[in-house]
């Protein structure tokens, strides 16, 4: 009877360990809760309002681009996109650089799409930092303790395979009164 209830205890006492440990635990839990801090302090103090550059580009065909993305109080406003590097292999009916109005935005298939930071901060922590195998993860937060690089690669890709973001700059967004 002893034997049959240390059984059954250790089988419980597994089962709620278990269920303690996700697969959803995220890689840079620290880093990213500290970012996310610094994100809601300057969300605060900017009125929900700033600018930020996503840059993207392929390696292989040696050109990239950005995107810059217009929020003001926390409604996306602009998405600006021009294509930098080695342009030459870019066909001429294809524009170098165009910008969407409030109304137009996400109606060009190029560019990085319209994200508010809280939307980024969310994919950040329940899509890209995702312990999950057979891939590495990458987190940074070089714009003053905000999101600067996140995402993932899977092991074994050669090219181009970088699932996330990349944000060059994150400013305040004045408006003009």
């Amino acid at each position: 009877m002893k034997t049959k209830f240390y059984l059954i205890a250790l089988v419980l006492l597994s089962s709620l360990i278990s269920s303690c440990s996700s697969d959803d635990e995220l890689n840079y839990q620290s880093d990213f809760e500290k970012s996310k801090a610094t994100w809601l302090g300057f969300k605060g103090f900017s009125n929900n309002s700033y600018k930020y550059v996503v840059l993207s580009g392929s390696v292989f065909l040696a050109y990239g681009w950005e995107t810059t993305i217009t929020v003001s109080n926390g409604k996306i406003v602009q998405r600006y996109f021009k294509y930098t590097g080695n342009t030459e292999s870019i066909p001429d009916n294809v524009p170098l650089e165009w910008t969407e109005g409030e109304n137009e935005i996400n109606t060009h298939q190029s560019g990085a799409a319209a994200l508010t930071l809280d939307e980024i901060y969310n994919k950040a922590e329940k899509e890209w930092l995702i312990k999950r195998k057979d891939v590495t993860v990458y987190f940074e937060a070089k714009n003053n303790g905000l999101i600067s690089s996140c995402g993932y690669v899977p092991k074994g890709c050669m090219d181009d395979c970088f699932s996330g973001i990349r944000i060059k700059s994150i400013d305040p967004y004045l408006i003009e009164r």
